[in-house]
């Protein structure tokens, strides 16, 4: 376990000393059973390594990769008719700080609710943003 997260659960998990329902794991990440399901199937993937983010921190491919190893699985055995993926980071990530993507197998007709607020999108501003955005991706 790090030196860096004593006390974090999730490294707990990933180090395999826990009681957890492991439904997949690699040599950079670890996908189990969320203990307070929100659905059938809701599946938690894990990167070993500690990191509070999973977009910045060097790890996003191996966490996306084992959620697409887990949504097929997922598929061939619950039949689902979709998916929603949940990941946040830095200080709005909740009570857990190690990085994390919630994997949720969806239904037509089912009670998951994911509700965005939506806007509309100001052109001008918008340009201006992705003209940045290139800039730094270039």
């Amino acid at each position: 376990m790090p030196d860096d997260a004593p006390n974090c659960e999730f490294c707990r998990i990933a180090a395999g000393d826990t009681d957890d329902h492991r439904v997949y794991e690699d040599e950079e990440t670890v996908a189990f059973l969320d203990a307070n399901p929100a659905v059938k199937g809701h599946v938690i993937v894990i990167p070993k390594r500690h990191v509070t983010g999973v977009l910045t921190t060097g790890v996003g491919e191996a966490v996306f990769a084992t959620v697409g190893t887990v949504a097929e699985a997922l598929q061939a055995d619950l039949g689902v008719d979709g998916f929603s993926t949940i990941h946040t980071t830095g200080p709005l990530i909740g009570t857990i700080d190690h990085a994390h993507v919630h994997l949720l197998p969806r239904w037509e007709g089912d009670d998951v609710s994911l509700a965005l607020p939506r806007r509309t999108l100001d052109h001008d501003q918008a340009e201006r943003l992705a003209e940045r955005l290139r800039q730094i991706t270039a």
